[in-house]
């Protein structure tokens, strides 16, 4: 296959906006190569899209489809020549997912939080996702024996997480609400990062810390993955900022926050910081809720080992679901909407909650402005990520929405002049100047999640790349049209969308990473004590992972 004449974006290879051919020979960019020849002349030719967080597939996503059979009615999409029929507005079922995110352009996600015991039933769900390539973020900040070896001895815990990504079939190590959801089961929280964690003697600050130097020993391709502690309360930038001086080299002066020099000596290590959206909070209450968009972009600014991802709002009925299980019952109650929560026995908890945000509530507009602020104030796109934390502020194919809001101030200015006067009065939107380029959507949306995820074949279209392309009939008088439905979708070498529509449903890859790490002894009489499970029982089998990837570690 040749693409020719197409005006092509590769950030990775420093492309801006040239005419060039692309060849494609056996799923791969090459060189030079015969074939079909597919004229990009007057076209956009971009990477395929990559999403670094989103829940969509597993244990808690099947839950949301069972909890919201209102939401199946909502949306119901017939079969066609190419494609099965499937379900669902906020939480599609698994072929439908597959298909959104082809005609969108996007060619790789990742879900954001499986724990370790359900990986099983998350390949199962991998598996019927047709096109995307796919990896899991593994839940390790509640798990008994982390929490047990952080504070009996790091060699133990260094084995134990390699043993659990390699048996899970994993990609990356995620920490939800570090210490909380395990407090949960005894009906409490975590409120700061020194509090104690029932039965363990250990803290918030300790998990995240001892995990993340773990993940460096390990040579992840990705680092520590963080839901941070107090998300969705009034205040909690104060939480976020303390995070995140754990591992700054520098946070300047934003106003009281101190890192200390320890952390400052030892902040080598990486760290994603996951919807950031939900983590930026300024007041003392609901009643008078304010953006904090910029302390989190002057913690991302000054320090070039941590990025983030956005969890931006849309105006919108939505499906919150997360790890993150005394969240999800305080939602509840201040939303009087239905409530499931659920354990994975010793690893982590979950909750769904169904929800809408409200262009005249004065609290979901504030939340509106906070991610759009924030990837408007990060000077470096190369360290801030778009997403909406699909489903929870927002279904995944609504990124088009979001693009245009980035790269066109009138239409920001449209939406906040629709919505509650607090938008403007509590945040500093408005006064945002900054447009983002086509190379700049190019760096947040292809280039840079793929970077920063350590997968070196995507996002980019230089030789030896996966043959993953999107090509836009792009016009800039309607930006959010044009990225809703790609001109051409190329996944490994085959076209997959043609003209918005999926015309070839084909399986993706699992990608995972193989750190080491082994069962022990003593691990196994762990299982044998706690868990429904038998220890041989627990590692996903390779009939799980037909086309699987694996990633190297550094």
């Amino acid at each position: 296959m040749i693409i020719e004449n197409g005006t092509v974006y590769d950030p990775i290879n420093e492309i801006r906006g040239e005419k060039l051919d692309i060849a494609v020979e056996n799923g791969k960019i090459v060189e030079d190569a015969d074939g079909k020849e597919i004229d990009a002349s007057g076209l956009l030719v971009l990477p395929g899209g990559v999403d670094i967080h989103s829940h969509m597939a597993g244990g808690k996503v099947n839950s949301g489809r069972s909890f919201r059979p209102e939401d199946h009615q909502r949306d119901t999409v017939a079969r066609t020549k190419s494609t099965r029929s499937g379900v669902g507005y906020t939480v599609p079922t698994t072929h439908l997912t597959g298909y959104r995110w082809a005609e969108m352009g996007y060619t790789t996600t990742m879900e954001a939080a499986a724990p370790p015991l359900s990986a099983r039933h998350t390949h199962e769900e991998f598996n019927d996702i047709p096109i995307l390539d796919k990896g899991m973020y593994i839940c390790m900040g509640n798990n008994h024996l982390v929490m047990k070896y952080i504070k009996e001895d790091p060699e133990k815990l260094r084995n134990l997480i390699g043993w659990l990504l390699e048996a899970s079939k994993g990609y990356a190590v995620k920490l939800v609400n570090p210490g909380g959801g395990e407090n949960w089961k005894w009906g409490g929280n975590v409120e700061s990062l020194d509090d104690q964690v029932e039965k363990y003697g250990v803290t918030p600050r300790e998990i995240i810390e001892e995990v993340a130097k773990v993940n460096e020993e390990l040579g992840l391709p990705h680092p520590v993955h963080l839901h941070c502690n107090n998300l969705g309360q009034p205040g909690n930038i104060d939480t976020f900022v303390e995070t995140a001086g754990l591992f700054a080299e520098s946070l300047g002066s934003p106003g009281n926050y101190e890192t200390t020099k320890e952390a400052v000596e030892g902040s080598k290590n990486r760290l994603h910081l996951t919807h950031v959206q939900f983590n930026s909070y300024a007041g003392e209450s609901f009643a008078d809720l304010a953006s904090g968009a910029e302390e989190v972009a002057k913690v991302i600014n000054k320090n070039d080992n941590i990025s983030c991802d956005l969890g931006q709002v849309i105006f919108d009925d939505v499906t919150t679901m997360t790890a993150d299980g005394p969240w999800q019952r305080r939602l509840h109650k201040l939303s009087g909407n239905k409530w499931n929560s659920h354990d994975v026995e010793n690893e982590v908890g979950s909750g769904i909650v169904p929800y809408e945000f409200k262009k005249n509530s004065p609290g979901n507009a504030v939340q509106w402005t906070i991610g759009l602020e924030v990837a408007l104030l990060v000077e470096d796109p190369w360290k801030v990520f778009p997403t909406t934390d699909h489903p929870n502020a927002g279904p995944f194919y609504h990124y088009p929405k979001i693009i245009s809001w980035l790269m066109d101030k009138k239409a920001r200015n449209d939406t906040l002049e629709e919505i509650s006067d607090a938008a403007s009065s509590r945040s500093g939107l408005g006064s945002i100047e900054k447009e983002y380029s086509l190379y700049e959507i190019a760096v947040v949306t292809r280039a840079a999640p793929a970077k920063r995820l350590g997968l070196e074949n995507k996002g980019h279209l230089g030789v030896g790349a996966d043959a993953d392309i999107a090509i836009y009939d792009y016009n800039e008088d309607d930006i959010e049209g044009s990225f809703s439905k790609a001109k051409y979708v190329i996944k490994d070498g085959e076209i997959v969308v043609r003209e918005g529509e999926v015309v070839k449903s084909k399986r993706g890859k699992t990608l995972c990473v193989d750190p080491g790490g082994e069962m022990t002894d003593e691990m196994r009489e762990e299982f044998s004590k706690f868990y429904t499970l038998e220890p041989d029982n627990y590692p996903v089998e390779e009939r799980y992972l037909p086309n699987q990837e694996v990633i190297s570690c550094r």
